[in-house]
């Protein structure tokens, strides 16, 4: 296969909860009045995003790879928090095996946060799991969530197990193993259009939820070295501008969050801006970002 920089389709996503800043910051359009995600770079099943550009524009990410990278380990979203998403929490690889998946660390680069937002950000300091089955139990959750105050540019770092919840007017970049495995724990009491309330998972929910230090956050967060925002055992992110010089052996995937620019590689110039995400193929060689723009580096380790 031929290999170039490959600009990929996103699939966009709608939930109760989703607002319009994607559509206004990045462009991105959907058949929905509301964007809740757009799914950047995806190659599960029944999400695998198209390449847009060059001689395999329509291909599937998925396709073009082929037994390369399966199942491909990473997924990476824009998320717009137009409300508050439900208190939830993802499972570790070998609980999320149970249900065919693979587990979900991910983390939260926030883009726009508007004063006052807040995350569901673990547990209560001294709050223990114990605490926390007793408080779902009785119906007082609250009491043991810890709501931390967020602004732009700020990274938040969620190791599975840990619960969370994104707060209203938050707009946020996402990098997280592929996985869509999700236990929701409480959602507010909201209905949907048909008046029907969210499916809970609180028993698995409760399974898997534990107490986190910020030592123990840092300890899977930087396992790899401490480097960049994030070097887990699944990936490596950093923020990068223009001028950058590259040179891909293994692949690596730029999400362009800021100006625009292009990119330099073998003689073409691949035009790029904010909201774009790319993807570099294994061994494609060097390359360099040009122009005006911020981006998020994301590779996997």
């Amino acid at each position: 296969m031929k290999k170039y920089p490959l600009l990929i389709q996103y699939i966009p996503k709608t939930a109760l909860w989703g607002g319009t800043k994607l559509h206004a910051r990045y462009q991105k359009v959907a058949p929905f009045e509301k964007i809740s995600e757009t799914w950047e770079l995806s190659v599960r099943e029944q999400d695998d995003c198209l390449i847009r550009n060059g001689e395999y524009e329509g291909m599937t990410l998925g396709a073009y790879l082929g037994d390369a990278h399966k199942p491909f380990p990473l997924l990476i979203k824009f998320i717009d928090a137009n409300d508050k998403l439900s208190v939830q929490v993802h499972p570790d690889d070998a609980y999320a095996a149970l249900d065919n998946d693979l587990g979900k660390t991910e983390m939260w680069y926030i883009l726009e946060a508007e004063e006052g937002a807040n995350l569901i950000y673990g547990l209560k300091e001294g709050a223990t799991a114990e605490d926390f089955k007793a408080a779902v139990k009785a119906g007082k959750i609250e009491e043991v969530l810890n709501h931390q105050p967020v602004a732009a540019g700020e990274t938040y770092f969620i190791p599975a197990g840990m619960v969370h919840g994104i707060g209203k007017g938050i707009l946020v970049a996402e990098i997280q193993q592929s996985s869509d495995l999700t236990y929701r724990v409480y959602d507010y009491d909201r209905r949907d259009a048909a008046g029907n309330l969210r499916e809970l998972h609180v028993e698995k929910a409760m399974d898997v939820t534990r107490p986190f230090t910020k030592e123990d956050v840092d300890a899977v967060r930087f396992a790899k070295g401490e480097q960049g925002l994030a070097n887990c055992p699944y990936f490596f992110t950093d923020k990068k501008a223009a001028p950058f010089k590259g040179e891909t052996k293994e692949y690596e995937i730029l999400l362009f969050i800021a100006g625009s620019g292009e990119i330099l590689f073998n003689g073409e110039r691949i035009p790029v801006k904010a909201g774009d995400c790319c993807y570099l193929p294994d061994d494609m060689g060097a390359y360099e970002v040009i122009g005006e723009t911020d981006f998020l580096f994301v590779k996997e380790n």
